[in-house]
């Protein structure tokens, strides 16, 4: 009874490790054909850069990066009339040096730093203040921003390099 107790116990514990595992391996990882809403792009192609906006009736939009993600965000009228900033369940971001998805809302961005993203000068997201610091520092950005502070003038700003 006892053995036939922890065979069970153990079964589960590989189940739950499983469903953990495909949940994760999920994450916002774009199929191969899906194109980017604001600039048509594969976003497969920019795997460490994907940001993904989830709707609360299960759809979502995939972009090649922060920036799109953030265009396609503050003028959504334009690139999805149906849809609102009300309609929005979740937003994530790729974090730029674990390459994992984290919440956009609560990451800073650097910008205008001396990296360039899939579409040029991108809004640089981190999950951790520290690393945003030291990147801001290292890679000559001009300063970090919270999700609340991005304004579309901002966002198109780096489109036009000073």
């Amino acid at each position: 009874m006892r053995r036939t107790v922890s065979c069970l116990i153990f079964i589960l514990c590989l189940g739950l490790v499983a469903i953990s595992c495909a949940v994760m391996a999920d994450d916002s990882t774009a199929s191969q054909k899906e194109k980017c809403p604001v600039c048509g792009m594969f976003v497969s192609m920019f795997a460490d850069w994907n940001a993904k906006i989830e709707f609360k009736d299960g759809t979502a939009a995939t972009f090649d990066g922060a920036k799109d993600m953030f265009k396609y965000y503050l003028d959504m009228k334009k690139y999805n009339p149906q849809k609102s900033q009300t309609d929005v369940m979740a937003i994530f971001v790729k974090d730029y040096y674990s390459k994992a998805s984290i919440p956009a809302l609560s990451a800073f961005y650097v910008i205008w730093s001396d990296i360039y993203g899939p579409m040029g000068h991108e809004p640089i997201p981190f999950d951790k203040e520290a690393d945003a610091k030291k990147f801001l520092k290292e890679h000559k950005g001009k300063k970090i921003v919270r999700f609340k502070d991005v304004t579309l003038k901002m966002i198109t700003s780096l489109d036009n390099p000073p």
